[in-house]
């Protein structure tokens, strides 16, 4: 089954936070539901992937401004049909912040963070909701970041000062799960 590799990551992913506890529970349902749930014409909601990437020491995450809303976000996007969401998330990485992929360091195979959120209609699509499944990556902040058309902006932001670009929830889950990573560097801001 296709969508085996996606409910073991969700089986797998523990989070201390009520909110994303709730969503791996309506994740497994769906994913389970949905032998399409990868393809962006199954509505109302669809798997999209994401990276929270962090510099080497972890003190700086990775963000653009979206064009098409207007908002600061980590890379990510649709899976367009692949059930491998850690390629996706990679993929998208790198499409997004234009860095080749050799530069770009899964952490690891596991699920860092998981979201939920809703999507407001557009000219192509009606409201709907996108099931973003979220890995931690690394890039050395001292590469070039050329962006592409999606972002007006693609800029490190220091893990302290995230909260000023996008104060959603989700946000604030992962800056938590990054200062919790950070001891092991020394500084924990």
């Amino acid at each position: 089954m296709h969508r085996q590799k996606l409910l073991d990551l969700l089986d797998g992913h523990r989070t201390r936070f009520m909110d994303e506890a709730a969503y791996i529970d309506q994740a497994r349902t769906f994913v389970q539901l949905h032998p399409d749930c990868f393809h962006r014409d199954l509505l109302p909601a669809h798997v999209t992937g994401s990276a929270w990437v962090v510099n080497l020491d972890r003190s700086l995450v990775l963000l653009m401004h979206h064009r098409k809303h207007d908002q600061w976000f980590q890379p990510g996007g649709h899976a367009d049909g692949e059930a491998d969401i850690v390629a996706v998330a990679l993929r998208e990485t790198s499409e997004e912040s234009g860095i080749d992929p050799e530069h770009i360091r899964l952490v690891d195979g596991r699920i860092f963070d998981l979201d939920i959120h809703r999507i407001p209609a557009g000219l192509h699509s009606p409201e709907h909701e996108h099931i973003d499944v979220r890995f931690l990556v690394e890039i050395d902040e001292q590469l070039p970041v050329p962006g592409n058309d999606e972002s007006h902006e693609v800029r490190w932001a220091p893990l302290n000062q995230v909260l000023r670009f996008n104060n959603n929830r989700s946000t604030f889950r992962m800056v938590e799960k990054t200062r919790q990573l950070r001891p092991h560097f020394g500084n924990t801001s």
